[in-house]
């Protein structure tokens, strides 16, 4: 019960809590005020009942008393009676001191043996006058009756409108409670709406409301405010900071690929010019040269796609580029099986180009099917599938191998991430699948990780594609070509 209440929205809870405190309070005054009233009415309705019965007491006069048997004035008695019975107001009957009853109205109800003050008996209220005959002491008692039903009515209805008074104050409560509360959360309100469109505008240099009067609201506002104003400080520090180390490694990459480019020539000359050992120092110098130049290149493209350069317009043929990659993949994958296929649907068939960088989406495949032959052992089958439509083109890279590890997943495209490697072939750089998610962003698609259907991993890239009408003239059978 306390958990759904503190689910509830705060103005919602200020005015259930004054509710509930108007509650209590009125409800210790209803019961107060009603117990009082309850006690002052029949406090009343006594008094009035003796004050009926000593009235009538003094109108009977005793004639005489014969052997201890009283003897009255009937003309006074009858009187009496009469009056009584027309107005329906009570019963009224004389009991001498043996018990025995004298004179009783019509209808008068056994009201017990005569008891000086007032008693309840059943339904009446019963207010007994003793009477006397010259001395102190009495010779008969005049009893007066009257039903207590009417101050027991009276005494519901002051405790139904107690009741509904109080039903009535919580419900004011309630409704003043929101009002004011609805009217105190006002500036929170406008406070969460400022920052709701920050949150969308991405822009922290706006200025949040901040209510007229100087409350906590207003200091939560200020600090706020000043919050954001210092978040951005920070953002513009850190993007500044991010946009010289982007084009540090930028520019030193491409510094880098003109004498690297000289010591790959001299180190291939040298390899061929020696003999024996030296040869192999030089063959080694070689593997290590190449090895850096494609990390440049690795660095250069991925500081391009941080600087948000614009990818080529140029058109390309995603089948092209699959066969390309595979007949280059050929010799790391000797110990392996490569297949590539394309297949199209809908009413479009033959080549799949898409608007783009060719030497981009051939290092995304290409690094795709080396990430597969150096993470799955000898003896694996590695498959490069595109499927495309009239909107969509989609390259599936599979293998049969041991798949990458679910705890794995959400970091295998980020940089300098390495995984165990299966294939016997040099480690990698770690900026093979980040150069993947770039190259598929920069062309406006996505890269994902998923099972393959019979086991091992499933790559997969999404593009947008543009069909040429050479394209749509194409032969609709699929292209299946071994590449090992």
């Amino acid at each position: 019960m306390r958990l759904r209440f503190n689910r509830l929205p705060i103005r919602w809870r200020l005015a259930a809590t004054s509710a509930g405190l108007t509650f209590v309070i009125l409800a210790i005054f209803a019961v107060v005020s009603g117990a009082f009233t309850a006690e002052r009415l029949r406090s009343d309705f006594d008094n009035d009942l003796r004050a009926r019965a000593d009235d009538l007491k003094d109108r009977i006069r005793i004639k005489r008393e014969t052997f201890g048997r009283v003897i009255l004035e009937q003309d006074d008695l009858v009187q009496i009676i009469v009056q009584v019975a027309a107005s329906g107001d009570g019963a009224v009957r004389v009991i001498d001191i043996e018990g025995d009853v004298v004179a009783p109205s019509a209808g008068a109800p056994d009201l017990g043996p005569p008891r000086q003050g007032v008693r309840e008996v059943g339904p009446y209220r019963v207010a007994s006058e003793p009477l006397y005959a010259g001395s102190l002491v009495p010779v008969a008692y005049l009893q007066y009756a009257k039903a207590s039903r009417s101050v027991g009515t009276t005494i519901d209805r002051v405790r139904i409108f107690l009741a509904l008074g109080v039903l009535a104050g919580t419900a004011l409560a309630l409704l003043a409670g929101l009002a004011v509360a609805r009217r105190a959360m006002a500036p929170v309100g406008r406070l969460t709406r400022a920052a709701k469109h920050v949150t969308q505008t991405r822009n922290p240099t706006l200025t949040l409301p901040k209510p007229p009067s100087e409350d906590e609201v207003a200091d939560l506002a200020r600090t706020l405010e000043e919050m954001l104003h210092a978040l951005d400080q920070a953002q513009n520090e850190t993007e500044t900071a991010l946009r010289r180390q982007r084009e540090f490694v930028a520019d030193a990459s491409h510094e880098l690929r003109t004498p690297l480019t000289s010591v790959l020539a001299n180190l291939e000359l040298l390899e061929a010019a020696v003999e024996g050992e030296d040869r192999e120092l030089a063959a080694s110098a070689l593997r290590s040269s190449r090895r850096m130049r494609t990390l440049v290149a690795d660095l250069l493209l991925l500081a391009r796609a941080d600087t948000g350069r614009r990818v080529g317009h140029e058109s390309v043929d995603l089948v092209q580029v699959l066969q390309e990659a595979c007949v280059e993949l050929t010799p790391l994958a000797a110990d392996h099986e490569l297949l590539i296929s394309a297949r199209s649907n809908g009413e479009h068939a033959g080549g799949v180009t898409v608007e783009g960088s060719g030497d981009e989406l051939y290092r995304l495949v290409r690094n795709l099917l080396e990430n597969a032959v150096v993470h799955t052992p000898a003896g694996t089958h590695i498959e490069a599938v595109l499927h495309a439509d009239a909107h969509s083109a989609t390259i599936d890279v599979l293998d049969d191998g041991p798949g990458v590890p679910r705890e794995l997943r959400k970091r295998v495209f980020e940089r300098f991430v390495r995984g165990e490697g299966d294939g016997g072939g040099p480690p990698g750089t770690g900026l093979g699948l980040a150069i993947v998610e770039a190259v598929a962003e920069r062309h406006r698609g996505w890269v994902e990780v998923g099972d393959a259907p019979g086991g091992g991993a499933r790559f997969s890239v999404h593009l947008p594609v543009a069909w040429s009408p050479e394209a749509e003239r194409a032969p609709a059978e699929p292209a299946r070509e071994p590449a090992a």
